[in-house]
């Protein structure tokens, strides 16, 4: 074998070792490299970015404003008395009648700046600036709901995953539980010690505790998909293990952090706050318009006063120069109505999210509710599976005891075993349980760090 092929096998066999030896993932690790890697913590951190852009340009109004302009034209020179309405269609023309009506042309340019900027303006644009960071901190507000429930969704994968791979322990111990008895009744009908219909029930017995363990699989299968989901992996790269999650918490006890701290109920309190700003903005747009303005330009034109035409580049360059600087006021007088009219609007989506965020407080308040009401049940269910499954076990002992001296059925044997094998999941699944619980009451709080916290005790 050359040193190439040499070299292929022990990196091969490298990564296979790396491989093998891959630390398993904690639940704090799955729930950081969600929030870094799920698509839609990025947008929403985006759309905060854009958000804080829209700031800086509201500030920008405070600035003053410079129009260049530069222009070159060949046109004829005929002037008529007369009025025209606004419009944009007939360009303007300046100078005196002169009584033609000729196509001959002439150059005609023109140079200018004009610099205008607002000295006051009765507080609009410092509403509008108010308007943005109202955007960004609905915006804001919004990435912490999206980390929560990136976060809530992670945690609930992994110990989801837990929760399957300990049924598939159990449906295991099940299956080779049914695995025996159907060998020891095989053996006893065919030594017609017992009547064939005896094997038929251990058959069917073993299917059913294959079927189960087959769903308990499954269940595996499908939570590592939706962990893989979030942290952007193949479901095939991630290694969890049970942990400190098969005892109980040492605390399981529910926070009492104040609904109103909660996410979802800061981000439609923001909401309302971007609305009472755009309340305030229409309040102040209702004054005059004041520009302090200054303007230097220069124009050009080959036609003269008296109708006669210079030479052939004669006004193709700029050569009267002019300068001025004023103020201008503008007052749109009836937009009264309009901005009226609008201010009903922002008083109806006013009171439509307020109403929004009394929804939520109160379907906060009943998410609560349930999951603490679940942290107890689960705590209860704790307590009492230890107790179901020691039953359970001896009960299964004492009805193969009984079959094997002749007491007994193959029914009452295969119903213990199936009471077994479910009091050993119950029992595997209640501290899991009680885990689970305390996610939902902290997602319900809206905080997840004393869960986490928990997990590292």
């Amino acid at each position: 074998m050359n040193r190439v092929g040499t070299a292929v096998i022990l990196l091969f066999l490298f990564g296979l070792r790396a491989h093998a030896q891959q630390a398993p993932l904690s639940l704090d690790q799955a729930v950081q490299q969600a929030l870094d890697r799920y698509p839609a913590m990025r947008a929403s951190i985006e759309q905060v970015s854009a958000a804080a852009a829209g700031i800086n340009l509201a500030r920008t109004s405070y600035l003053p404003r410079m129009d260049l302009l530069a222009q070159e034209n060949r046109a004829t020179h005929n002037n008529v008395f007369g009025q025209l309405l606004p419009q944009s269609v007939i360009p303007s023309m300046t100078g005196p009648v002169l009584g033609t009506n000729s196509l001959n042309s002439v150059w005609g340019s023109g140079v200018g700046a004009l610099v205008s900027w607002e000295p006051f303006d009765f507080g609009l644009r410092r509403a509008n600036v108010d308007l943005a960071k109202a955007s960004r901190d609905r915006a804001n507000a919004q990435v912490s709901v999206t980390k929560l429930q990136v976060a809530t969704a992670a945690a609930d994968a992994y110990l989801t995953i837990l929760a399957a791979q300990q049924t598939v322990t159990a449906a295991k111990a099940g299956v080779d539980r049914a695995k025996v008895l159907n060998q020891t009744v095989e053996t006893l009908v065919n030594n017609q010690l017992r009547p064939g219909a005896d094997a038929s029930r251990t058959r069917a017995e073993l299917a059913l505790a294959q079927t189960q363990l087959i769903q308990a699989q499954e269940a595996v299968d499908v939570g590592l998909a939706a962990l893989a989901q979030l942290l952007g992996v193949s479901p095939q790269s991630i290694l969890i293990e049970a942990g400190s999650f098969l005892k109980p918490p040492q605390s399981a006890t529910a926070p009492a952090a104040p609904l109103r701290t909660h996410p979802l109920a800061v981000t439609q309190d923001e909401a309302v706050n971007e609305v009472k700003a755009r309340e305030k903005v229409l309040s102040r747009s209702y004054f005059p318009k004041f520009d302090l303005q200054a303007a230097a330009f220069a124009r050009g034109t080959g036609i003269n006063s008296d109708g006669t035409a210079d030479g052939t580049l004669s006004g193709f360059a700029p050569n009267t120069q002019n300068w001025s600087v004023g103020i201008s006021v503008t007052f749109s007088a009836f937009d009264l109505a309009s901005i009226h009219a609008r201010q009903q609007i922002e008083a109806h989506n006013e009171r439509s999210e307020t109403s929004r965020y009394q929804q939520i407080l109160q379907d906060l308040t009943g998410q609560l509710d349930k999951a603490k009401a679940t942290l107890i049940g689960s705590k209860r269910i704790a307590q009492n599976t230890p107790i179901e499954l020691d039953a359970a076990r001896m009960s299964e002992r004492q009805a193969a005891a009984r079959y094997k001296a002749g007491l007994g059925d193959v029914v009452e044997v295969a119903e213990a075993e199936r009471i077994l094998t479910q009091a050993e999941i119950d029992d595997s699944l209640a501290k899991l349980g009680i885990w689970r619980a305390l996610l939902a009451v902290a997602a319900a709080s809206g905080d997840l760090q004393p869960f986490l916290q928990e997990t590292h005790k």
